[in-house]
């Protein structure tokens, strides 16, 4: 019993080293690697459920794309942009990190659908990571403080090369279709709730709700 308590005491410390913010983000990871694992299966094949433009069958892939990879070396390469980028969204979305996100996979999905190539299955995770990417700099353009800014720089340092992705002349065997799509849906949300932040900084003080709390 003593070595029991012992051990869901270690387990907690160990927990603890985690932010509570990273938590979650390493869960859909698990998740993922799981169904990864899942997939190796000789009777699964999870890799057919991906986008398929403009086939009614493919629309399923839209909210699925971003949990199916084609190999662990594709899932591995999405892993850790995901952590770091995810990481950096969630900060600044807070409660809002899960629509944030939603948003972007939908988008990402309808998009890739409505511009993929024919004959053609969209899997990965690589189209929300490069929403999150267009979120955070245009988020770091539009909001111009000094945290933003350095944010800014330091993603457009290690991830900018990104870009490259998201063009048709890039690499005809990745989904750039998916990049282009995730990267301007992310920009959109980036540029919509930055937006929005200014216009309530902006609102005028109700003086009955300052008396109110005095």
């Amino acid at each position: 019993m003593l070595e029991e308590e012992s051990n869901l005491s270690n387990q907690k410390r160990w927990i603890n080293f985690i932010p509570l913010s990273l938590r979650g983000l390493l869960a859909a990871v698990t998740f993922v690697w799981g169904l990864e694992i899942l997939d190796l299966l000789p009777a699964i094949n999870l890799d057919a459920f991906g986008v398929r433009p403009r086939s009614i069958l493919g629309l399923i892939g839209i909210p699925l794309m971003p949990f199916l990879h084609g190999d662990f070396s594709h899932l591995l390469s999405n892993t850790f942009p995901f952590l770091v980028l995810g990481w950096i969204v969630l900060r600044a979305e807070k409660e809002n990190f899960i629509v944030a996100t939603v948003t972007i996979i939908l988008l990402c999905g309808i998009g890739t659908w409505l511009i993929g190539r024919n004959n053609s299955v969209h899997i990965g995770a690589s189209g929300l990571v490069y929403g999150y990417f267009g979120y955070v700099m245009v988020r770091a353009f539009m909001e111009r403080n000094l945290a933003w800014i350095v944010t800014g720089i330091v993603v457009g340092f290690f991830y900018g090369s990104m870009i490259f992705g998201a063009l048709p002349v890039y690499n005809q065997e990745i989904s750039w279709e998916g990049h282009l799509c995730g990267m301007a849906a992310g920009a959109w949300f980036g540029w919509r709730r930055s937006k929005e932040l200014k216009a309530l900084k902006n609102l005028p003080l109700d003086p009955l709700n300052s008396l109110s709390d005095l």
